[in-house]
């Protein structure tokens, strides 16, 4: 037989202070808990108080509604539009125009290219070609502290910028990071008739200039060039003695010239076409001034054979459903009216005036469309979610209600989501929806462990209390750190330390402010839950044990 000896190293500072420190967390938790179990009715009521408050919070508008907010790019456009038919070199004319305005408000370092040119225009749906659009490109330096955010580049410069003489609209189009979407406000304004679609696109363009909050207002409707359509008066060419075929001959001379030859280049036949030279063309006084030879002697001038009408031409005739549409757009202030509000808003102003046109509806789609249908898909996978948990917890614990007090502690996140974003300031959007469902299947392992243990106790023959108090006690520490950890490791992204990002900023807040606030409840509420829900199983484990 070996002797043997067993010597205990004496406890560091750090290990003793650590068991003090954890010690007293749980001593703490459990009197606190202690009293909670001692009036369980009066307690489950205050828990559930936070969740409806942050439902009220949230139904009152407390929080701002971006729902595709995303990291703008630094670079931005100035849209320019003429007047239709006008020539390629006076857009660019006045385009130059509008970029000595814009250089005007940069500072040094903070453009880094700037690229101006005539004859196209890109928009976030679709290039638009013709002479008399323009654009101006304006790239800036990667952000710094010393350079301004985009926005307030744009907002410096606006007043200045809009107010070149000249061009028929100015515009601001802002690049972002993160998924195409529409603009907060498009709206597509559907008829038969296109004067009562202009006509009524031109009443919803002035209810959103009467609000400062709507800037960037556009329509997609091309203006085309003027054009005169002429019929002959065959009643006067018959008194006159004259011809029509020789008057509309004579209209095609004075327009467009009129082929006298034809000859073959490389085998393919070419017509000769007599013109006049585009300086001496006549203007459409000039053109109906003329004055045609009659056969007895003297003339009659153009305008008294013809019937006349002045028009703008459609440059587009674009449908949306089968019937002719006008889609009108614009961007929203920032820190001013969400996307739900303003649609709202043009809606309610819309409604006084839409007795007035019968035959015109309105199809608001856009940014609140594509949020409809996000929020559709969210909920079909976040239902699909909790289901699936369901299902694992209920074969797990082999009973049908557990599963739903750990579940409890999904609405429990959720309040502490909404006291997130109102503190932060940062808004509702699809990435914090993400967040949330994210944070349901992160929030429900606290509850997990909790009653886990509790169970294991009862089974071991421990009263209701003592199993749901030693779960408590054992389990603190072990949630705390959990949680804790989790934090840590958001908090940067959240608290925006390297850099605000309104893509992942908003997940990490809600996941950080969530996982918390639902961390803290579960240790109240599931063992309340617990003790309540468990009064019936305690007693027969008992019964069975005798």
């Amino acid at each position: 037989v070996l002797a043997a000896k067993v010597g205990f190293a004496k406890k560091s500072r750090i290990q003793r202070a650590r068991e003090w420190f954890t010690h007293r967390i749980q001593l703490f938790y459990v009197r606190m808990l202690i009293k909670a179990l001692r009036r369980p009715f009066l307690a489950l009521p205050l828990a559930v108080l936070p969740f409806i408050a942050a439902v009220g919070a949230l139904g009152q508008g407390y929080i701002k509604m971006d729902f595709f907010a995303s990291d703008p790019m630094r670079l931005f456009y100035v849209n320019v539009e003429m007047p239709p038919a006008t020539p390629v070199a006076r857009t660019m004319e006045l385009v130059a125009k509008v970029e000595d305005q814009v250089r005007k408000h940069v500072n040094e370092g903070e453009v880094r290219e700037m690229a101006a040119y005539a004859g196209q225009m890109f928009t976030q749906t679709e290039p638009r070609i013709g002479e008399h659009y323009g654009q101006i490109l304006v790239g800036l330096n990667p952000k710094a502290d010393s350079l301004r955010e985009v926005d307030e580049m744009i907002e410096a410069m606006r007043a200045d910028v809009t107010s070149v003489v000249g061009p028929v609209r100015i515009s601001f189009l802002r690049m972002a990071g993160g998924p195409p979407v529409a603009k907060p406000i498009s709206i597509k304004v559907r008829g038969d008739d296109y004067q009562e679609l202009r006509q009524v696109t031109d009443e919803l363009i002035a209810i959103m200039q009467t609000n400062s909050d709507f800037i960037d207002i556009e329509d997609d409707a091309a203006r085309g060039r003027y054009e005169l359509e002429l019929e002959l008066n065959t009643d006067a060419i018959n008194r006159a003695g004259l011809n029509p075929v020789d008057v509309r001959r004579t209209l095609r001379l004075l327009v467009d010239g009129e082929i006298v030859a034809s000859m073959r280049d490389q085998g393919e036949k070419l017509d000769v076409r007599v013109r006049a030279l585009p300086e001496s063309r006549p203007t459409l006084e000039r053109l109906l001034s003329y004055r045609m030879p009659l056969a007895g002697g003297g003339s009659i001038p153009l305008s008294e054979l013809v019937e006349q009408e002045r028009r703008q031409s459609l440059g587009n005739i674009r449908h949306y459903n089968f019937r002719r549409a006008i889609t009108l757009e614009a961007d929203l202030v920032e820190g001013g009216l969400d996307t739900v509000a303003a649609n709202a808003y043009v809606l309610e102003r819309w409604s006084a005036i839409e007795a007035q046109y019968p035959n015109i509806d309105l199809d608001f789609s856009g940014e609140l469309d594509d949020i409809q249908e996000s929020l559709d898909s969210i909920a079909v996978l976040f239902l699909f979610g909790v289901g699936l948990m369901y299902m694992i917890l209920g074969t797990q614990f082999r009973s049908y209600w557990q599963p739903l007090m750990i579940l409890a502690t999904v609405p429990m996140a959720f309040t502490g989501v909404v006291l997130g974003l109102i503190l932060t300031q940062n808004p509702l959007s699809l990435f914090t929806l993400y967040g949330v469902v994210a944070l349901a299947g992160i929030a429900v392992n606290a509850a997990i462990v909790l009653i886990s243990a509790a169970n294991s106790r009862l089974e071991a023959g421990m009263s209701l209390m003592h199993a749901t108090l030693y779960a408590a006690r054992r389990r603190v520490i072990p949630i705390m750190i959990t949680t804790l950890t989790t934090i840590a490791g958001l908090f940067s992204l959240a608290a925006g330390l390297g850099g605000d990002s309104l893509i992942w900023g908003p997940v990490a807040t809600s996941i950080v402010w969530g996982l918390g606030f639902s961390s803290v409840l579960t240790l109240f509420v599931i063992p309340l839950l617990y003790r309540i829900s468990m009064r019936g199983t305690a007693k027969r484990i008992a019964q069975q044990r005798k």
